[in-house]
Order: C-alpha cells, then sequence, then structure tokens
C-alpha cells in the first residue's frame, strides 16, 4: 500500500525534524542561560517541546504506517 510507506515516511521525516528543533532549542536556553535572557531560556524550552511532539507524532505515523502491513 503506497499511503502506508508515505506515512511511514513522513513519520521519519516528523522525527528527523523534532530532533532538530529540540537541538535548537537547547542551544537557544543555553545560550539564554549564558545571557541571563531569561526570554530567550524561555523559547528554547518551547522549541524543546515543539520538538519532542513532532517526533512523537513522528512516531505514531511510522508505527500506524508499519501496523497496516
Amino acid at each position: 500500500m503506497g499511503d502506508d510507506k508515505d506515512l511511514v515516511g513522513k513519520g521519519a521525516e516528523n522525527r528527523a525534524k523534532g530532533a532538530v528543533k529540540k537541538t535548537e532549542g537547547k542551544t537557544r536556553d543555553a545560550v539564554g542561560d549564558a545571557t541571563d535572557d531569561k526570554g530567550e531560556q524561555a523559547k528554547g524550552k518551547f522549541q524543546v517541546l515543539k520538538g519532542k511532539a513532532q517526533q512523537k507524532l513522528g512516531e505514531a505515523q511510522q508505527k500506524l504506517g508499519r501496523d497496516e502491513d
């Protein structure tokens, strides 16, 4: 089924993009901490959460795509 493979592919893409967002967020948080910029820290923490959510979405997409086989 082509749609299932697309779902698995989209899942992999979302997992990768989520990992990048998490890394960027951790960096932003660290920069905010180093510069005592609470706003930047908050943005970094929020970005980490968005990355985690995107990774979980990707995991679910991949699982759904594989379970249909």
